[in-house]
């Protein structure tokens, strides 16, 4: 790349130099490596020198990183995909411009706590670092399952996790505490959760070729114990923007869309914006069918408003519309014994036809509190949605029929306070089944 002539260039390091063999005046130079230790800061200083020398300092963009040898290993690609997507993103923009500060930031954070990497790369070798004696794959990978744990999710008590890996026979517990994690070899502690899975099954979920939710539906493992762990489970041993570097906090990404040209943070959709208006028509209709009508048409109107920020759903649309216009009915005529039922009939109707669709009805609502737009690829949860879904179609199908009964009989201006005995109790029984069902199925029953 370069002459054999000394010559002095001030625009590189100094100390001397060599012209270049050809015209490098237009090209740009990116350099990009990894190394072994938990951080590139420190470790590069030698490659900074000979850069410099080489290209002159500030005449070239660096992208070093720590950690390197975590790229290869399946288990955490959640966290390394994230990490490359951020790379990503420095190659386009540096062909636009220049690589923006926030991405130069995230590419300068940790993968993962320099204790979390140093105890992976210790225990890659299978050996102890007490006896050099070796240990077994399954003893490694436990170990190495138990340094991803995140300590600042503890939830206030001490959890066992026991796992039995059931092709091999032997079976550790991770006990999972307020200061970290630690394994257990003699199973001396009272297991908390167990989960009995080959060891190839759960190698498998562990790097992404089988998704667990999936892996539970088709009985390839069981779970026995508090299930809520396993709910829990992305909290206590997550790895994609959950590990980020200096400040130890996962990585803010911004939800703004390209076609919002003001920021406006969107909020998960809320069922209060659906149920709302039809609560409202309820109450207020028999007691007044003219005064009830105007205000259960002005709720409709107000809960977009009040609900903004808030993802809207198919069935908060319909509701609004359909609450519009029973009210729009009453107010030109139509009697309200004949229209109140009709509306607990159109209601159970929506909710059974919402049991019958991909995505059931309550799953909408609900996903957020089970990782995001995650849970709706979880068969378990769309199958425990779609149960719940079904149900209270079901029920709100028969309320059509007492409340056609009802409304000609001195219950009347109470019927909406009656009508709803039966969900507060279906609330209860939701708020049971969604735990008690996955756990079920998570046992094998």
């Amino acid at each position: 790349m370069v002459l054999p002539f000394m010559v002095e260039n001030e625009e590189l390091s100094g100390n001397g130099s060599h012209p270049s063999r050809y015209d490098m005046s237009g090209k740009k130079t990116v350099v990009i490596s990894t190394c072994g230790f938990y951080t590139a800061a420190g470790n590069y200083d030698g490659i900074y020198s000979l850069l410099d020398h080489e290209y002159g300092r500030g005449n070239y963009t660096a992208i070093f990183c720590g950690q390197g040898e975590l790229f290869r290993v399946p288990e955490l690609s959640g966290r390394t995909n994230e990490y490359l997507g951020y790379v990503q993103s420095a190659g386009r923009e540096y062909v636009s411009g220049g690589i923006l500060p926030e991405t130069r930031e995230r590419l300068e954070e940790l993968l993962y706590p320099r204790e979390t990497f140093e105890t992976w790369a210790d225990l890659s070798w299978g050996i102890g670092t007490e006896k050099g004696k070796k240990e077994s794959d399954a003893l490694i990978f436990t170990r190495q399952m138990a340094a991803i744990y995140r300590k600042e999710r503890y939830p206030g008590r001490e959890q066992v996790l026991e796992m039995y890996y059931t092709d091999i026979d032997e079976c550790y517990q991770i006990v999972l505490g307020k200061e970290g994690s630690r394994v257990i070899t003699d199973g001396s502690e009272s297991a908390t959760t167990r989960i009995e899975t080959p060891l190839s099954v759960w190698r498998s979920i562990a790097a992404g070729e089988i998704r667990g939710d999936e892996a539970l539906m088709r009985r390839l493992y069981k779970v026995k114990g508090d299930f809520n762990l396993m709910l829990k489970w992305d909290e206590y041993f997550g790895s994609a923007g959950n590990h980020t570097a200096k400040s130890g906090k996962a990585s803010k990404v911004s939800d703004r869309g390209d076609a919002y040209p003001i920021h406006i943070p969107r909020r998960a959709a809320n069922m209060n914006v659906m149920l709302i208006p039809w609560i409202v028509f309820w109450i207020a209709v028999p007691v007044s069918s003219f005064a009830g009508s105007f205000v259960s048409i002005a709720v409709c109107a107000l809960v977009p408003l009040l609900f903004f920020q808030n993802k809207k759903t198919l069935y908060d649309v319909l509701s609004g519309a359909l609450v519009s216009g029973f009210s729009m009915a009453l107010l030109l005529g139509c009697p309200d014994r004949m229209l109140m039922p009709l509306s607990y009939l159109a209601f159970g109707i929506m909710w059974t036809a919402a049991g019958f669709v991909k995505i059931p009805l309550t799953a909408h609502y609900s996903m957020n509190a089970y990782n995001g737009e995650d849970a709706l690829r979880n068969p378990l949860f769309i199958k425990t949605n779609r149960i719940l879904t079904l149900m209270w179609g079901i029920v709100y199908l028969l309320t059509s029929v007492w409340t056609c009964l009802l409304m000609n009989t001195e219950v009347k201006p109470y019927i909406g306070a009656v009508n709803s005995i039966v969900p507060a109790f279906m609330g209860l029984f939701t708020l049971w089944f969604q735990r008690w069902y996955p756990a079920k199925i998570a046992r094998g029953e």
